[in-house]
């Protein structure tokens, strides 16, 4: 059973480090904030673990969407409250777990509203935020080594436990029902891209692209570079090549214009031929300059000045034959270039061979749901990143999106926990031990925050349709006894080994949540007024 302790009888003579009574508009900013705060809180507490409740969300288009992501919920909210600043705050939270975990964005919404409960219910028997505050980093430095006592390292090699990890994230997803689809192929994208030296992953080596039409099982990992953009093949030109050369030309092969204020006076056909001459004799000079540098295939940069490539052009490079790609947008080329292992090219002059990038095959195909769906492949001989080609609705994306980020965390953390709120209830156990061994305000802060760690398991047996109380006691004799690995299985309805079961999580996930809530909950302690900037 989780000892309880009880607030220390404040006295004037007890002094200032012991409480403190705050008074006027400072408490009622802080109360104010944490209401606001509180409510957001709430609103995403129902959405938490797989048996969650999922909301609809009217877009300012009209659009409606069905999630029950907190990420996703907490953008869209629409805080009315004059605190509303505090909204904000808690959607930066939740994004920044996002960032930092790519899981548990609703928890450490939900964990950061119940430490606030208990921080109000502190400031309102007189003790000093910056005694509160001090307390909760304490106890989340010890709640840090909690969890990490309870983890179990994983290998990369140990695809089976990270395929239970994978799982679970989509568990309280949407999409829960293609987790045997999506989890491989999830844990194939990262193990593809980590090395057993590397400490993390850059995500932005795995790129998604979505296709209209089709079905989640349609969702296949390719291992190269997708692009949208088609071929050009109006000249022509190939489509298929192997053993490629690729630049990346952030100029137009286009005859060149004149600027705004210049005018161009033709008299006579005579005129007009040498202007059509030297044109052509203009990008032939180009398109035998890209061919000498042994290259064959041309992604172009989109531009909104003029043609990216015009007939005359395409016709060249058809002779020459390279394959030309044109309309690749700006903000693509610094991911094609470390992709594609090539360096972006702005002028003729500097069109060298030592700039291009190589690749196995690059092709045209045609997409097996949607006909009319063209898209560029290119496996890279060095194999430098893997994507995902994706062929699915919206929400199945984002739900995609933290799966694989989730990916990146076991890479970086190398170890798993258990899930069903088996590690919360472990490290309220340990911190009100802990507390026990101390005196004064720190110890009831300490207690407090211990027993604030607790809305978790008891919201995800709120949300199964369990007796949290029943639950939650339960859970607590089951820990005392030694079941470490003891939480609540949502399917079967019942508290049972959550590691048997397969319900297994990264430790970043809940260090970072933690850490996170904690660190906002701080935030807002320290907040005694508001100043209006011009």
């Amino acid at each position: 059973m989780a000892s309880t302790s009880t607030a220390p009888a404040v006295s004037k003579a007890s002094g200032a480090n012991a409480a403190f009574n705050d008074k006027g508009k400072p408490m009622e900013l802080r109360l104010s904030n944490m209401v606001a705060a509180k409510a957001i809180s709430d609103a995403v507490r129902t959405s938490l673990g797989p048996r969650g409740m999922d909301k609809m969300i009217q877009t300012s288009k009209g659009e409606v969407v069905i999630t029950n992501d907190g990420a996703t919920i907490l953008k869209s909210i629409q805080a009315l409250h004059p605190a509303a600043k505090m909204a904000s705050l808690l959607v930066d939270l939740s994004a920044a777990q996002d960032v930092e975990a790519g899981d548990g964005t609703t928890s450490v919404v939900v964990l950061a509203g119940s430490l606030l409960g208990a921080a109000e219910k502190m400031l309102q028997k007189g003790i000093h935020p910056t005694i509160i505050a001090e307390a909760f980093f304490k106890a989340f430095a010890k709640a840090t080594e909690y969890l990490t006592d309870i983890s179990t390292p994983v290998d990369l090699g140990d695809k089976a436990s990270l395929l239970r990890a994978a799982s679970t994230s989509l568990n309280s997803k949407i999409v829960s029902q293609y987790s045997s689809t999506l989890a491989p192929i999830a844990v194939a994208a990262v193990t593809r891209l980590v090395t057993p030296t590397s400490s993390n992953v850059d995500l932005r080596d795995i790129r998604v692209v979505k296709k209209v039409g089709g079905t989640i099982e349609d969702t296949e990992l390719v291992e190269g570079v997708v692009l949208n953009q088609n071929v050009v093949t109006a000249a022509g030109g190939p489509t298929r090549m192997e053993k490629a050369k690729i630049a990346i030309i952030q100029f137009q092969l286009s005859a060149p214009k004149p600027d705004m204020d210049n005018t161009v006076v033709i008299n006579d056909y005579r005129q007009m031929d040498k202007v059509i001459k030297e044109g052509r004799q203009y990008l032939l000079n180009i398109c035998k300059k890209i061919k000498k540098a042994n290259c064959n295939v041309l992604l172009i940069q989109k531009s909104i000045l003029r043609d990216a490539v015009d007939d005359t052009s395409l016709n060249f490079l058809k002779r020459l034959n390279i394959m030309v790609v044109k309309d690749v947008e700006r903000d693509e080329i610094q991911f094609l270039s470390k992709s594609l292992g090539c360096k972006p090219i702005a002028d003729i002059e500097a069109f060298t061979e030592d700039k291009l990038g190589a690749a196995d095959l690059v092709e045209e195909f045609l997409s097996r749901v949607s006909k009319w769906s063209k898209s560029l492949e290119s496996k890279t001989a060095a194999e430098r990143s893997a994507f995902w080609r994706w062929e699915a609705i919206t929400s199945s994306l984002r739900s995609a999106r933290g799966v694989y980020m989730m990916r990146s965390v076991l890479s970086d953390v190398w170890a798993l926990i258990g899930g069903g709120g088996a590690p919360e209830i472990h490290v309220s156990r340990m911190l009100s031990q802990y507390a026990q061994s101390l005196r004064g305000m720190e110890a009831y802060c300490i207690q407090a925050y211990a027993d604030a760690l607790e809305v978790i398991p008891t919201t995800l047996a709120e949300n199964a349709g369990l007796n949290p109380i029943a639950i939650v006691t339960e859970l607590r004799n089951r820990h005392a006894l030694g079941e470490r690995n003891a939480g609540i299985n949502v399917r079967k309805g019942l508290i049972s080994n959550i590691l048997e079961e397969d319900v297994v999580q990264p430790l970043l996930v809940s260090t970072s949540a933690v850490e996170l809530a904690t660190e906002t909950v701080c935030l807002l302690l320290k907040i005694d007024d508001y100043v209006q900037a011009r």
